[in-house]
């Protein structure tokens, strides 16, 4: 399967538990929706992920990543400290030159 570089980039700083450089990967203008709540900007993402890091201790696994234009999808398998865990989530991404401009996560 080929992952644009972000993408790729992104899974690996979740499977370090790396919110720095997870947050890294988006734009200061970035949005993220995940859980039912907004983040805006690369400190709220930073800090969104720091938390959920530390809560579900979240590892992900690719399984599918499909793409128009500057939208994809990645349907990953998710495992970690959270109930239900594992599951199937999907992460919509709109990446313009390389960089997260905005992430809804959903099942």
């Amino acid at each position: 399967m080929k992952l644009p570089n972000v993408v790729q980039e992104l899974i690996k700083a979740q499977n370090n538990f790396d919110s720095g450089a997870y947050a890294n990967l988006f734009s200061e203008t970035s949005v993220v929706h995940d859980e039912g709540k907004t983040h805006n900007g690369r400190k709220e993402v930073e800090q969104w992920i720091a938390e959920a890091n530390e809560k579900y201790k979240s590892i992900m696994e690719p399984i599918e990543y499909t793409q128009k234009g500057n939208k994809g999808v990645l349907t990953a398998n998710v495992s970690g400290t959270f109930p239900g865990s594992p599951l199937v989530l999907k992460f919509h991404f709109e990446i313009n030159e390389g960089i997260i401009q905005s992430l809804k996560v959903t099942e």
